[in-house]
This record gives C-alpha cells, structure tokens and sequence, in this order.
C-alpha cells in the first residue's frame, strides 16, 4: 500500500493535542485496509521520523484512528508545527 493512501488527514482535537505533548505522540485517520506496518512505514516516509509504536482503533463512525508514538530522539510537536496542526 502506497503511504500516501495509507494515511489520511491528522487529527487534531483536545485530547490529541495533549498526546502530541505529554505523550510524543501524533494521531491519524487511516485507511481502515492499513495495518499497523503500513502506517508505521508511511509516517516514517511522509514525516522523516523514527516510530515506536503504533496502535490501531475503529472510531464508531467507521473510520480507523492510529496513534503513533514516536522514538523519543523526535519530538511531535515539530511534526505537528510541520503539518500545521499546532
């Protein structure tokens, strides 16, 4: 799966930006087709970042949310700042 169909939009709501800085991590809307390798490859491509950790949920409007910690040598911040959502 190509990485620019795996990941969707980011989210950013309260919550999510709480991860983004008590948590090093970011949040995504995903191809509900994409495994937790998929995304964890495209964020690393798209984002120029080191993933930890990747987990998966299906919101209960039908659409897949992953959220990706990220190595602890890469802040989410600068990715957030980067993708405009901060």
């Amino acid at each position: 799966m190509d990485s620019n169909e795996v990941i969707l939009y980011p989210l950013m709501t309260e919550a999510a930006s709480l991860m983004v800085e008590k948590e090093n991590k970011l949040v995504f809307i995903v191809n509900l087709k994409a495994t937790k390798k998929d995304v964890k490859k495209a964020v690393e491509e798209l984002y120029e970042v080191e993933v930890e950790r990747v987990n998966l949920q299906i919101t209960p409007q039908g659409e897949k949310k992953a959220f990706v910690k990220l190595h602890p040598d890469y802040k989410a911040t600068d990715v957030a700042i980067k993708l405009g959502i901060l």
